[in-house]
């Protein structure tokens, strides 16, 4: 029975590797052992920063909205506490475009939530 390796399929491995840290400095960019902790480490952060865009977002949108909501004489929780007793039900994100893109209708929600 003649002798298996596995050439092909390593090469095809190492390709995606090398392409996929072909940006980087250094040895990170050509050298396996160095490169292959490099992808690695890439996905891990990948990964973690996936959740952490999800709470800058939702940090950015708190912020205008409560910029929005100054200007017309409230605070970010006292107008949220207001539009949850309204049964207004608006997101976040939602919100946050309207203060930024369409002042008349943040006004009018906010003359809603008073």
């Amino acid at each position: 029975m003649p002798r298996t390796v596995n050439a092909v399929t390593a090469k095809k491995r190492k390709k995606k590797v090398l392409k996929a840290v072909k940006g980087q400095f250094g040895r990170r960019k050509n050298v396996w052992s160095v490169a292959k902790n490099a992808y690695e480490k890439g996905l891990q952060y990948a990964y973690r920063d996936r959740k952490t865009k999800k709470r800058n977002f939702r940090s950015l949108w708190i912020q205008r909205i409560n910029a929005a909501a100054r200007t017309h004489g409230m605070t970010y929780s006292q107008f949220m506490g207001r539009l949850k007793e309204k049964d207004i039900q608006i997101n976040r994100k939602a919100l946050a475009d309207m203060a930024m893109n369409d002042p008349e209708a943040f006004k009018a929600i906010a003359e809603k939530a008073k």
